[in-house]
């Protein structure tokens, strides 16, 4: 998990409300969908700043708990203060990375979101998350398709950004466009009942139209590090993106989001 090319910390916290915020009527929609219900014990991978974690904790209710696991102690601690601020007490956090996970049939639900994308073996880690799940219950994935983004009218800093992603997330050896390949990841690891949906929310103003610079920002270090671009290139590329992102007359999107879940026998 160290080759996680997105700065982590309160500036990577930032960047995930920013997805959260987006994303969280159509990863609400998911959940039910795949039926998340009060009482459950639920699971959230790679659960970054928590947002997702907390909405669960939501649901489920006092009957039930969450549990969120991510490797950067910095979110995780901001997370937690959230949940303390907000009196929600059925959801814990702990720094552990998939790839440490060993929980056996424990959860009734687990999820990630945007995780597998990042890792050098996706199959290895669905196989600890299935493991974690019950007998019956549901494991559930959203992730990306980073070569699909829509603008108008073109915008080559977003192409150049997109290149740039790409390249640094390959180096690692981890994969942009695993999204469609989901339901084939699932399939390899037992999991059955397969169900299969995308989305793609597109923006006229907001956080959201935003998301590329915010991510290419955080992004930079790596790209410096492997000698893909310099400081004053990703400076340029930023301010260009900002740019875009402040014309009225643009649109921009997010990638597509892959959503699949699926059933542990």
């Amino acid at each position: 998990m160290t080759d996680y090319v997105i700065r982590g910390g309160e500036l990577g916290k930032a960047r995930l409300r920013v997805l959260a915020q987006a994303l969280w009527p159509t990863t609400r929609y998911l959940l039910n969908s795949a039926g998340l219900s009060a009482g459950q014990v639920c699971l959230d991978v790679g659960c970054g700043g928590g947002d997702v974690t907390l909405e669960l904790a939501r649901v489920v209710g006092s009957v039930g708990s969450v549990t969120g696991i991510d490797i950067d102690s910095t979110k995780l601690a901001l997370a937690q203060q959230e949940a303390a601020d907000a009196g929600i007490t059925n959801v814990e956090f702990r720094v552990l990375g998939v790839d440490q996970l060993r929980d056996e049939a424990q959860y009734d639900l687990v999820y990630a979101r945007f995780l597998l994308t990042h890792l050098r073996d996706p199959v290895a880690a669905l196989h600890r998350m299935v493991k974690a799940t019950k007998p019956g219950g549901v494991v559930i994935v959203e992730d990306l398709y980073h070569g699909d983004i829509i603008r108008y009218p073109a915008c080559p800093a977003l192409d150049q950004h997109v290149r740039l992603y790409n390249q640094v997330v390959r180096l690692r050896g981890a994969d942009t466009e695993i999204g469609p390949k989901l339901p084939e990841l699932f399939r390899q690891v037992g999991l059955r009942q397969l169900q299969l949906s995308h989305v793609q929310p597109a923006f006229l103003e907001g956080a959201g139209k935003q998301i590329h610079r915010i991510t290419l920002e955080n992004v930079a270090p790596a790209l410096i590090a492997a000698g893909l671009a310099t400081e004053a290139e990703i400076k340029a590329l930023c301010a260009e993106l900002d740019h875009f992102a402040q014309n009225a007359h643009t649109i921009m999107s997010f990638p597509r989001v892959f959503q699949v879940w699926a059933y542990r026998d």
